[in-house]
Order: structure tokens, then C-alpha cells, then sequence
């Protein structure tokens, strides 16, 4: 009995913490009386549909959503296709909004959600003075007014999550409004100061992993202004042993650099019926194989490489499509390889197999 008892208390204690990580949204529409708003979650970079609940006859609305503690949620409230309201939310906030249908809002009762207000706001009437701009200096202007507003925000705000949209602002699809390589400090520095607060929160996962392509691709700019005789971007990623190997520092006549992924299993198989084979040939004449695996899944890469018994150099640095080297040599799908022959990147063909033979005979016949 007494055992029963004490099982029944806990289960208690679970259900009411259970209970308890939510976050209470109500408020009003104005101008949208016995409607649908849809509900929706920012997940990283899109929406997520997390409900459609319906107003009053006064426009009036009630919600709770799930909010874990220490691990706020960004949520966003729309009417048709016009966002509403933007809020985000801690465990046990209670929130109310007034809002109309065209996308003007007010929050109290979050300090969170009050700061991303203005964010948005501050967001909306960039854009709209942007395109509404006449000639191209004024545009700059705007821009370079906006940017600067920008980063005044993120240096004063570091431990608040309203910094992450705000540096992930966009002109276009293909325009961040952060554009500037020496913007990856930046980035790294929020990413850095929110971890303290915020370590488990999805959001800053994703701005560290933004952060660290940033700073690679700012590594490589600073190594290319530096580099002396290089005819070709160099690449320095961890290998299978978690050691720094450089791309420039590889000792060969030729060498293939080999963009893969280990979790297709095409490309495995390319390695075994084609690479390894190729490698064994011509190794000992001056040849080797610098392959960067573009697969996230570290763990997955290793145990291929390991599996295969994979012996030229193999790296990874975990970023998957928003690798460093990936972006330098513009590779947008794999495999993709090329020859660097005598410290020069080679133009030519490589038509499979071979193609690539005539070509390390030709390049490894020269003295």
C-alpha cells in the first residue's frame, strides 16, 4: 500500500511539472470576428503548423503551448497569410496580445515577446522603406542605417534570444541582411553569450552552427590573403583522428580532392570499386586523395571510413552543405573531384574512370 502510495504521489508530481510547461497566450484581433488563426512555431529557419484555433464574436483568443523550461519558444500567430503577432515565450508566461489583420500588434505580459515586437517592428519598416526607395544611394543608406541599428541591438541585447532573428534578417532569400565576412565575430560572440543562458535551446544550437560556418568561411578568407604561391583555395579540416590536416600541406605530385557523402551508398561503393583500386595503382608514383566528406553525421562518416579501411586522407569538420570548403569551391552536389597537379588545380576532364587513369599517367610521367 504505502509503496502504491508513493508511486501515485510521483506520478502526480509528473503530471502537474508536465502541466506546468506552458506558456498562456489570449488576446484579440481586431477586425476578425468568429475567425481562424493559425498557429505557428518558428523550427529553425521555417514555420511549423502548430494548431488553428478559432476567435470569438469579439475577435477574442485563448491558447496554451508547450514551452520547456529554459528553452523558449518562438511563436507566431497568423491571420490567412499575414502574420499577426510574434511572441516569444518562457514556461509559465502568461500572454496577452491585441492585434488587427494587418499585421500591427502590441504584447504585455512577457518581456521576451514585448522585445521581439519592437524587433519585428523595426524589421517591417526597413523593408518597406527599402523597396519604396527611389534611386540606389538612398537604398544604401537605409541599409547601412538598419545594419548599424542592428548591431547596436545584438552588442546591447547578448542574452537575449530576440538577437536571433534579428541576425538572421533577410532582404531576400539571397541577401541576409548580415552579409560582411567580419559579421562571423559577431554571430559568434551572441552565440557564445546565449549558450550561458540558453544551452539546451534549439535556436542557439542553430546560431552556434551559423556562427562556426561563418568563422571558417572568414578563416579561409584570411588564409587566402595570406596565402603566398597558392594557385588554389587551401582547406585545413579535422581527419578521421580529430587532427587538423591542411589541403596545401599534402605531400603528392597529384592529388584528388574528392567532395562525398558517406550516407549514400552509391558513393560508398565508388569508393571501393573505383578510388581504392585507382589508389593502389598510383599511390606509390606521387598520387594521393584528400576526400571531404560534406555528411553532418560525423559519427556515420567515421565508421565508413573505418569500415572501408579507407587509406588516404579522409576529413570532415561536421557542417555538412555549410562546410567551409564546400562554400570555397562552390560544390553544390556530390561526388565532385578535381585534380591539383604540381601545387596547380588541373582543367582537366576527369570522364570517369578512365579519364582519371589517362590523366595520372600523363601527370605522373612528367619529372
Amino acid at each position: 500500500m504505502k509503496a502504491t502510495k508513493t508511486l501515485s504521489l510521483l506520478m502526480a508530481a509528473a503530471a502537474l511539472t508536465a502541466c506546468g510547461q506552458k506558456a498562456e497566450i489570449s488576446g484579440t484581433v481586431a477586425g476578425a470576428p468568429d475567425s481562424e488563426i493559425i498557429v505557428k512555431q518558428l523550427d529553425i529557419n521555417v514555420y511549423s503548423v502548430l494548431d488553428t484555433i478559432s476567435t470569438g464574436a469579439d475577435g477574442s483568443f485563448r491558447y496554451k503551448v508547450d514551452v520547456k523550461k529554459g528553452q523558449p519558444e518562438f511563436v507566431y500567430l497568423f491571420h490567412g497569410d499575414t502574420r499577426i503577432a510574434g511572441l516569444l515565450l518562457e514556461t509559465g508566461e502568461k500572454v496577452s496580445v491585441s492585434a488587427d489583420t494587418l499585421g500591427n500588434y502590441s504584447v504585455q505580459g512577457s518581456v521576451g515577446s514585448e522585445k521581439l515586437a519592437e524587433v519585428d517592428k523595426a524589421y517591417s519598416r526597413f523593408l518597406n522603406d527599402i523597396y519604396n526607395a527611389e534611386t540606389g544611394p538612398e537604398m544604401g543608406r537605409i541599409y547601412i542605417d538598419h545594419y548599424r541599428e542592428c548591431v547596436k541591438y545584438v552588442l546591447a541585447n547578448p542574452y537575449s534570444l530576440t538577437t536571433v532573428p534579428v541576425l538572421f534578417e533577410r532582404l531576400s532569400d539571397a541577401s541576409p541582411v548580415f552579409s560582411q565576412n567580419t559579421d562571423a565575430l559577431l554571430f559568434k560572440n551572441a552565440a557564445d553569450s546565449l549558450k550561458t543562458v540558453y544551452p539546451e535551446s534549439r535556436y542557439v544550437l542553430a546560431l552556434e552552427k551559423e556562427a562556426q560556418r561563418r568563422m571558417n568561411l572568414l578563416d579561409i578568407e584570411s588564409k587566402l590573403l595570406n596565402a603566398e604561391e597558392l594557385s588554389y583555395p587551401d582547406i585545413e579540416m579535422p581527419d578521421i583522428n580529430g587532427e587538423p590536416r591542411r589541403l596545401s600541406e599534402v605531400d603528392a605530385r597529384v592529388v584528388l580532392v574528392h567532395f562525398w557523402d558517406s550516407a549514400d551508398a552509391a558513393q560508398k561503393m565508388l569508393n571501393i570499386d573505383t578510388l581504392l583500386p585507382i589508389y593502389e595503382d598510383y599511390h606509390d608514383r606521387g598520387f594521393e586523395i584528400y576526400a571531404i566528406c560534406l555528411s553532418p553525421d560525423k559519427a556515420e562518416w567515421g565508421s565508413v571510413v573505418k569500415a572501408q579501411k579507407l587509406p588516404w586522407i579522409n576529413v570532415n569538420d561536421g557542417l555538412g552543405g555549410a562546410s567551409g570548403g564546400a562554400a570555397v569551391y562552390n560544390i553544390s552536389s556530390t561526388p565532385t573531384s578535381f585534380l591539383i597537379v604540381d601545387g596547380e588545380i588541373s582543367d582537366a576532364q576527369l570522364n570517369g574512370v578512365s579519364g582519371l587513369r589517362r590523366e595520372l599517367d600523363r601527370s605522373l610521367r612528367r619529372q
